[in-house]
């Protein structure tokens, strides 16, 4: 298990602090937070709020009950979360990172603007894994490029965004089964032999999830995902390294951008600033809570917080996306023509 500990955080707590008004610690006495997951239950996302959900209230003034409610439909998670959700900071999301950049893809869909939130941290920055089953003929990377992969896929997720990205970027394969409701789901669909594998799963939920996928290599690793590689991964190559231009390269990395808010958490634009700022710091407690980390490796589930400042950063630099990069992305996941 990671865990983050820094000066960032350090500084931010001691900033917060000073930044919330005494009289604002009142306002959670008695009440309920409602922690929604955009995700469905079962999954790493399910996992990391229920966990977190059982310490968060001890560091918030006034010690709330958190309640956990799973919105798996994840535009229409991040649309209430924007649109209907209350205002007054009795309600934050866990939502899923295609969020950042759903606008660029789904348009007609999305009602929210992502520099309007208040981003809180995340939970984790991830690197994504590409698998097949070992029933699979997939045995290298090379073979992602040679023969049809059938995967599963989340409409508007990463499953499902990652592999098209990849098929029209650097020349894949995969060919995507939508209309999963998790990869919890999907990962089922595997071992029932309805896909073949999976085309973009977080490392650390893989771990947590499926840790005998691993252990009894059940699995086969074909390629990671993220911005920078992941240590225990070896030499497993990286999709980037198959880029053929500078200006595919953007795109690719624009998408790997929300690798580094691989958990985001955020509150409604109108909630109150001195509640942000007790949200911010609960965040940044639970990160250093002993028994709450113990929680997590119990429950085999990775933390590395990222603070909300390096969040805020990744969201202004998706905000502010070239409009010809924003077209590129976009254009990638059109069907292509044959």
């Amino acid at each position: 298990m990671k865990v983050r500990t820094s000066a960032l955080i350090g500084l931010t707590a001691l900033l917060i602090g000073l930044a919330s008004p005494a009289a604002a610690d009142d306002f959670y006495a008695g009440k309920q937070i409602t922690f929604i997951v955009g995700a469905g239950p079962g999954g790493g996302y399910d996992l990391q709020a229920r966990v977190a959900a059982r310490h968060l209230g001890k560091h918030i003034p006034g010690k709330p009950t958190i309640i956990v409610q799973n919105m798996p439909a994840r535009i229409a998670a991040a649309n209430h979360m924007f649109t209907t959700a209350p205002q007054d900071g009795t309600m934050i999301a866990l939502l899923q990172r295609g969020i950042l950049l759903a606008k660029l893809i789904y348009p007609s869909g999305v009602r929210f603007e992502i520099e309007k939130y208040h981003w809180l941290g995340s939970f984790n920055s991830e690197v994504a894994v590409s698998l097949a089953w070992h029933t699979a003929p997939h045995k290298t990377t090379k073979d992602l490029f040679d023969k049809e992969l059938i995967v599963g896929g989340i409409t508007g997720v990463d499953p499902e965004t990652t592999p098209r990205l990849y098929n029209s970027l650097i020349g894949t394969k995969f060919k995507v089964v939508t209309g999963y409701n998790s990869t919890a789901q999907i990962a089922l669909a595997v071992e029932r032999g309805e896909v073949q594998g999976i085309a973009d799963w977080s490392w650390s939920s893989l771990k947590a999830v499926r840790p005998n996928w691993i252990a009894d290599k059940q699995i086969t690793l074909l390629i990671q995902g993220a911005l920078k590689n992941e240590p225990e991964l070896g030499k497993l190559p990286n999709a980037l390294d198959f880029i053929k231009n500078d200006a595919d390269r953007k795109v690719l990395e624009l998408h790997f951008t929300q690798k580094t808010a691989a958990r985001p958490l955020i509150a409604p634009p109108g909630v109150p600033a001195e509640r942000i700022a007790i949200l911010r710091k609960a965040f940044i407690e639970l990160a250093q809570d002993k028994e709450f980390l113990a929680d997590a490796e119990k429950a085999k589930l990775e933390f590395n917080y990222v603070p909300s400042e390096e969040i805020d950063k990744v969201v202004k630099q998706i905000a502010s996306t070239p409009a010809d990069i924003a077209e590129r992305y976009a254009k990638a996941f059109a069907p292509q023509k044959k």
